[in-house]
């Protein structure tokens, strides 16, 4: 059964226009894969031209846009859209894996951007006087077409934070959704897109490689904003290579959490971390994915959060007494699957813990119980990849010179915490740690939207904000007389 908005399923959206699509793909409910959600149109390279060259028309009136009337329209577009949350949250939810609270808090979260980034626009954007004999003054321009290509982990918000502050910023933009759970965004982009002259939102759907690749090779694209897995990066990065493009990208994550001997291990700080490890069923890219404790601590931590992982129950996002959802797809699944089997094969210890909600319908989703690997060693294949499910090793070092080597000790560097009642220490290992940043006593995400600090090394290409990301959409320049 297909239930979903009949305005955005099968459809991509062109110039105002939600055209259907001849070939379509099914989304599917990955708590339960005999529900269809609805569908995803497959776009040609035909498509994706055409949606840039309507972008590239828009954007000649809304540079030229009054900043005032930007911010203005976006405020209203944000009171629309929070009507919106209560009756597609389960929409999401459906088509994502999530579980309702996770999916509200999405949800409320993306009217927040739009609040925010409006009215953090109309200060930044004044023009900055420089000190000194000459008058020289700091001016914004916007830049072009920009294409934002999101992922299906957490597709509203990480849409939002890019589209939003590219709008603002005077751009046009085409919006390239994750194909497993393209609805609830092309839902609440429909709702956008009409506060905003036709044209200035774009949408197409479909195979990432041959829309990545012709968004991220057309010259007219000025700017690619990208979240997703490092290697996809990497491919977006070459495919990018033949013009000189901005490019923003927030890339995979093997976060590394630093328990000392000090640290308070009591029920709230080992709740706190298995937050930081399992929410969204682990599918989160600064999810805490390795666990260094100190030898003498190393037991006690281990029992606390096995027994923490017990309790949890697994099952339907949909049901109110839910702890953690399915994984979002097959692929993934499977890949999770593979990394804990082969772990207990090469010799690590595999405990599985959780309450199955629903042992009947268990096999019809993509669901894994959290699960703790321990005694694998630093090369293991379990502790140098990206897990992005419901597994985590835990290790135990002897000094902090080793943790901060082991935590290091990756490709990856996006974020980091370390455990410890000394903040002091705390900040001196901060120092010390390739992480683009790092918590004290907890692993989360900043709750303050102007703040965004991406990774490090292949995490991504770095950089710092405090304005909602609206500098990465426009470039400043000089006027001097």
């Amino acid at each position: 059964m297909i239930s979903t908005n009949p305005f955005v399923s099968g459809k991509y959206l062109i110039g105002g226009d939600w055209i259907a699509a001849d070939k379509t793909a099914n989304v599917i409910n990955p708590a339960d894969h005999n529900e269809v959600v609805g569908e995803v149109a497959l776009c040609s390279k035909e498509h994706i031209s055409k949606a840039v060259e309507t972008a590239a028309l828009a954007y000649e009136e809304w540079s030229q846009s009054e900043i005032k009337d930007r911010a203005d329209r976006m405020r209203q577009a944000a009171n629309e859209i929070k009507t919106l949350v209560e009756e597609n949250v389960t929409l999401l939810v459906r088509e994502n894996g999530k579980v309702l609270v996770e999916a509200k808090k999405d949800l409320l979260r993306c009217v927040d951007i739009m609040r925010e980034a409006a009215d953090e626009l109309l200060e930044w954007w004044k023009p900055e006087v420089l000190p000194g004999n000459q008058k020289v003054q700091i001016r914004k321009r916007s830049r072009g077409v920009t294409a934002v290509i999101s992922p299906w982990n957490s597709p509203m918000i990480l849409t939002f934070k890019r589209v939003i502050p590219a709008v603002l910023a005077g751009n046009t933009v085409v919006v390239k959704p994750a194909t497993s759970c393209p609805l609830t965004i092309m839902t609440f982009l429909k709702v956008v897109a009409s506060y905003f002259p036709k044209g200035v939102i774009n949408v197409v759907t479909g195979s990432g490689k041959i829309i990545g690749d012709a968004l991220c090779a057309n010259p007219t694209v000025r700017t690619i904003a990208f979240v997703g897995s490092t290697q996809t990066g990497k491919e977006i990065m070459r495919a990018a290579s033949g013009t000189v493009k901005n490019i923003y990208m927030e890339l995979g994550g093997n976060d590394a959490a630093i328990v000392l001997e000090d640290a308070n291990l009591d029920e709230e700080a080992i709740k706190r971390l298995r937050l930081g490890v399992l929410r969204a069923a682990g599918q989160v890219c600064s999810a805490v994915k390795r666990i260094y404790v100190h030898e003498s601590r190393y037991e006690e931590l281990v029992q606390k959060l096995k027994k923490e992982f017990q309790h949890l129950r697994v099952g339907n996002g949909i049901q109110p007494d839910v702890d953690m959802g399915p994984l979002n797809n097959k692929s993934q699944y499977d890949y999770v699957k593979g990394l804990i089997e082969r772990a207990g094969e090469t010799g690590a210890t595999v405990f599985t813990g959780g309450i199955q909600l629903d042992p009947e319908s268990w096999d019809k989703g993509f669901y894994i119980l959290p699960t703790i690997i321990t005694g694998a060693g630093q090369s293991s294949e379990i502790v140098q990849a990206e897990q992005f499910g419901p597994v985590i090793p835990i290790l135990r070092f002897t000094d902090v010179k080793e943790a901060v080597k082991l935590a290091n000790d990756s490709e990856f560097g996006l974020r980091a915490s370390v455990w410890t009642e000394d903040e002091s220490v705390a900040v001196q290992l901060a120092d010390r740690l390739e992480a683009g940043a790092v918590f004290h006593n907890n692993h989360t995400v900043f709750q303050d939207l102007h703040l965004d600090f991406p990774g490090l090394k292949e995490s991504g290409l770095s950089r710092e904000t405090r304005h909602c990301g609206l500098e990465f959409f426009a470039d400043s320049y000089g006027f001097a007389d």
